[in-house]
């Protein structure tokens, strides 16, 4: 299992979001623990880490859309998700 945690920013972001915009949230943090190369691949600065993002339409948040943009470090075998994007 991955272990998955949440910057600063993106905890404050979860804070202002609606309670079914935070439950779609923590259901892709709960999927990243079992798989955490979901969505699709972001160009990085870092050779030992991948960025990437999951995209949660309106339809799943019950809101608006979310883009959910993380780093998994193969090596720690962790998850740092840094931003949650919330369109309008």
């Amino acid at each position: 299992m991955t272990h998955t945690f949440f910057s600063d920013p993106a905890e404050k972001i979860l804070t202002e979001l609606s309670p079914p915009e935070r439950a779609a949230v923590e259901s892709v943090r709960r999927a990243l623990e079992d798989d955490p190369r979901q969505g699709r691949g972001l160009p990085g600065a870092d050779a030992r880490s991948e960025s990437r993002v999951v995209e949660l339409l309106p339809e799943q948040t019950g809101g608006r859309g979310i883009s959910v943009v993380y780093r998994y470090s193969e090596d720690l075998d962790a998850v740092l998700i840094l931003w949650l994007i919330a369109g309008p």
